[in-house]
């Protein structure tokens, strides 16, 4: 029998995903669990959205263009522009879903065999995608104490390596809710420039940010060759299944090797880019984005003050996006998230969390951390801390010594 290639051979699997199967089989059993482990808005999606699929005018389900359909590009443009990111349709392209979009980014920017620098813990597709496109990501590690801030920048210069080509970072953070300052993004651009590497910004969360406004790469008028900015409505439009997403660089060169990579796959999804033209041309489409924003803020001030009630946690509250990585008092994360699910419950209820390790590239980090993802309402969230406070006292005793 033919062996699989090595890079699918040694695709880490998702640390978010990977415990479906015990999820399932423990809501077979009848436990209810209350889900914190993927970022999946429960917030229904804007009806102008799926009026626009609704109401579509189509005989023939065609290939879109392959950068997009005008109108998207068009909408999309007069959005950045209320945000104040100028950028040009023909420096856009759509993508299917932030995914591609970062792979777009990646083969753009490297070859086989060169490195990406990533503040850990970071997105663990972002490791998924560079296996795929035969590079490495080369971790600069943030901390929990330090609420995930980036450090020095000769901290961040010593990663460097001749095979350096780019700095990818998301902000507002998955999975740490940090949101990087101005200075924070000077550091990068000043790194940049000095190697002259590409930036790759991830500003998904872009919008969810509870005190001020996030700084978009952007913003940098000398980074003009350098940035390549990732984004996706999946989270601001609660509409992760309708696989839109964006890659946009002032770069020509950069936007004309995406622009041939679209060719070779040919089309992004018509229907998403139906549901987001007619969502960004509702003259409303702020209110209901505000909206969302308003809940998540909400829901972030509960979350953080129940957590508060579990002895030993170790976390900084989150600034932006809706994630928050705890330290907590275990001894392996994985083991720990699988004992929520096979041998916990209150009540016939328990919680399931992202183990830590997986949104990180250095062997042995996170073992002692989780991502919650606070997607629930907020009642929903209280009871599931609580769960999670009780988990955590019935796993210490399960790992307790045995007495002599």
């Amino acid at each position: 029998m033919p062996n699989i290639s090595k890079r699918t051979a040694q695709l880490p699997a998702s640390p978010i995903r990977k415990l479906t199967p015990l999820a399932q089989a423990a809501e077979a059993a009848g436990k209810v669990i209350y889900h914190l482990n993927i970022g999946q808005p429960d917030i229904p999606t804007p009806r102008s959205f799926m009026d626009g699929v609704k109401t579509a005018d189509i005989t023939v389900l065609s290939y879109s263009p392959s950068r997009g359909m005008p109108a998207t590009l068009n909408a999309l443009h007069d959005y950045y522009a209320e945000h104040k990111i100028e950028v040009s349709t023909d420096e856009m392209c759509v993508t299917i879903g932030g995914s591609e979009a970062f792979t777009f980014a990646m083969k753009a920017a490297t070859d086989p065999g060169d490195d990406i620098l990533a503040p850990e813990p970071f997105y663990p597709n972002y490791r998924g995608y560079a296996y795929l496109t035969n590079i490495r990501i080369n971790p600069i590690t943030t901390y929990a104490e330090d609420g995930f801030h980036l450090p020095s920048l000769a901290v961040m210069e010593e990663k460097i390596t001749p095979r350096t080509r780019a700095i990818l970072f998301s902000n507002p953070g998955n999975p740490t809710g940090v949101v990087y300052t101005h200075d924070e993004l000077e550091r990068i651009a000043e790194l940049a420039i000095k190697h002259d590497l590409f930036v790759i910004s991830d500003e998904v969360y872009r919008e969810f940010v509870y005190a001020g406004k996030a700084v978009s790469v952007f913003d940098f008028p000398e980074l003009r060759d350098h940035a390549i900015l990732v984004d996706s409505i999946s989270k601001r439009i609660s509409a992760c299944g309708a696989r839109i997403g964006v890659i946009a660089s002032h770069n020509s060169a950069v936007m004309g090797a995406v622009n041939r990579m679209a060719q070779a796959r040919l089309s992004p999804p018509t229907f998403g880019q139906l549901g987001l033209t007619a969502f960004l041309n509702d003259p409303h489409h702020h209110d209901a984005i505000a909206t969302m924003i308003a809940k998540f803020h909400a829901r972030r001030d509960t979350l953080y003050a129940a957590l508060q009630t579990i002895p030993g946690i170790v976390c900084q509250q989150p600034a932006g996006a809706f994630y928050v990585i705890a330290k907590l008092p275990i001894d392996d994360c994985e083991r720990f998230a699988r004992f929520l699910l096979t041998d916990f419950d209150h009540h016939g209820e328990t919680v399931m969390v992202a183990p830590g390790t997986g949104f990180y590239a250095t062997p042995g980090k996170g073992k002692d951390e989780v991502r919650i993802a606070y997607v629930l309402e907020e009642e929903k969230l209280v009871r599931a801390v609580e769960l999670l406070r009780a988990g955590i006292a019935a796993y210490q005793r399960t790992m307790a010594p045995s007495p002599a």
